[in-house]
């Protein structure tokens, strides 16, 4: 099973985090309910197992608990996938929620690059800084080692833009990392 289990502590965040590619546990617990609620999403639509738990310095802001999260998404990520042999590599979606529709192309190719095309109109939902949304995705897609393009078509409500984009980045995930015979690459190695 393709599975990472990684904790990381720093002055600012404690996390422990298990990711399991083909399906498992979902149990989320941040201190952020909004962002709880978007990695359940991530999990349930992305199809995988994913126990996150982080204890953070939320009495300054999200900052630190959201991207410290993304970074250790990423690096499991990576690690669960290995030498990335075996994987489909691209994957894309659109997912509608209400009057809000986003999408989302990954290469999981070794070369990390985020292009985030998103403007909300609130800035919290809930205890969740809008922003943090782009260095989340940043802090994934960095640390996985893939190339991920996301943008909100349109929409107007934040959560529906938000929660949409969480969606379409994991379904398009799920399909870039379904098994395929050998490495999907001209050069024979994906780093």
């Amino acid at each position: 099973m393709r599975t990472a289990q990684i904790k990381r502590t720093t002055k600012e965040t404690d996390i422990a985090l298990i990711l399991q590619l083909d399906g498992g546990e979902i149990k989320i617990n941040t201190g952020i309910g909004f962002f709880d609620h978007m990695l359940n999403s991530f999990a349930t639509h992305g199809g995988f197992g994913l126990q996150v738990t982080v204890k953070g310095d939320l009495h300054v802001d999200c900052h630190h608990t959201v991207e410290d999260t993304g970074i250790v998404l990423g690096k499991a990520m990576g690690e669960a996938l290995g030498d990335k042999s075996g994987i489909a590599r691209f994957g894309s979606s659109f997912v509608p929620m209400d009057e809000a529709l986003a999408f989302a192309a990954v290469d999981v190719s070794g070369r990390p690059f985020l292009v985030f095309d998103a403007a909300f109109q609130e800035q919290q939902v809930g205890q969740f800084d809008t922003c943090m949304t782009e260095e989340f995705m940043r802090a994934f897609a960095f640390n996985a080692g893939i190339t991920l393009h996301t943008r909100i078509e349109y929409g107007k409500n934040a959560h529906h833009q938000i929660e949409a984009m969480f969606k379409a980045v994991a379904r398009a995930m799920r399909e870039a990392v379904s098994p395929r015979d050998g490495i999907l690459s001209t050069k024979g190695v994906l780093a």
